[in-house]
């Protein structure tokens, strides 16, 4: 009886350990961790806010950054800390040759830079030092801004606007005009490095929506509508401890029901410190699923390739993980996206 009621118990213990880590039944029905691409293109259509602030609509879920919002988020300017956010451009260092490019290649650095005049050829004792500066921005390389029109699904960007709406000209609708005043908005960092007590994510390591709520249960922050949402990997303590980590392969990040359940909070803005979406995207056929789903369904505008390492420190020093974050891109009409340097205010 003895050997047959701890066999039971047995049983018992792991039934409950089992239960203890299961996904809940509240993430798994409405956030699942095994989305497929019926599942995603299924969403294009649900979490779509096409249409929702008009038909000629081209700012997506920057409109739910109100005055309020913006009173919100200076607020919290309590120390008067700026902090950027940016990485330094992607440059030829000094005394480096002259880069021999092949037709029809790129450069090897994302930033060109030629000096027109300088105090070496300066032609009297006052005078102007001129330079030119050229940027490839979209890639892994460069803290960048992507606007609505820099990813097109089924013929279409955000809106509905038609793909060829994008011509040699360049973006026609959904540039980055809509944003040239700038943005002012909560920022929300989720140190998820720092949640866990780890320098640095996984290479391929994914963040479920279950995880977001766990962090906002620890955290006490409630992500809220207009907030701009950042997440840190770790991705610059990593580079500096393995070497570079190529993006295109494995990235740590969001799966893919991620996007609903921020969706659901109606964010403004997003970004990291990689490309958003966990790579490989654990969804067989579609490479990409944030970025597809927030840049052209939501409309929501990324932020690729930040450095959050700084503002991360603020912040845990601070002991709070929101303040007023400044966002300005260029105004290059036509532009599907532009370099620019977010700023922490705290």
């Amino acid at each position: 009886m003895n050997r047959q009621f701890t066999a039971r118990d047995r049983i018992r213990c792991l039934a409950a350990a089992a239960v203890s880590t299961a996904i809940p039944v509240s993430e798994a029905a409405e956030y699942p961790r095994n989305l497929t691409k019926n599942d995603i293109d299924r969403w294009m259509t649900e979490l779509s806010n096409w249409g929702r602030w008009g038909k000629e609509d081209q700012a997506g879920t920057v409109n739910l950054i109100l005055p309020a919002k913006r009173k919100q988020a200076a607020a919290l300017i309590r120390e008067g800390i700026s902090i950027s956010m940016s990485l330094d451009a992607d440059i030829a260092p000094k005394g480096a040759p002259p880069e021999q490019i092949p037709a029809g290649g790129r450069p090897r650095y994302t930033w060109q830079h030629e000096m027109r005049s300088t105090g070496l050829n300066v032609r009297s004792p006052s005078g102007y030092a001129v330079d030119t500066i050229s940027v490839n921005f979209h890639g892994n390389n460069t803290t960048h801004f992507d606007a609505l029109s820099h990813f097109i699904f089924n013929g279409h960007i955000y809106n509905g606007f038609p793909a060829d709406s994008i011509t040699n000209w360049g973006a026609e609708k959904n540039d980055v005009i809509p944003f040239k005043d700038g943005m002012v908005t909560r920022g929300v960092l989720i140190d998820w490095p720092r949640f866990k007590n780890i320098p640095y994510m996984g290479d391929d390591e994914a963040i479920y929506a279950g995880d977001l709520d766990a962090w906002e249960k620890k955290t006490g922050v409630r992500i809220e509508s207009g907030d701009c949402v950042l997440l840190r990997t770790g991705r610059w303590k990593r580079v500096a401890d393995k070497g570079p980590l190529d993006l295109n392969v494995k990235a740590p990040g969001l799966y893919a029901s991620c996007a609903k359940w921020l969706k659901d909070r109606n964010i403004a803005l997003l970004g990291s410190d990689v490309v958003q979406d966990v790579r490989p995207s654990r969804v067989e056929g579609v490479n990409q699923p944030i970025h597809q789903l927030f840049l052209v369904a939501v409309g929501t505008p990324l932020f690729d390739n930040c450095d959050l390492e700084a503002a991360a420190e603020q912040a845990a020093k601070l002991r709070r993980f929101t303040f007023c974050m400044m966002v300005a891109p260029l105004r290059v009409p036509g532009a599907t996206g532009s370099p620019f340097n977010p700023l922490a205010l705290f």
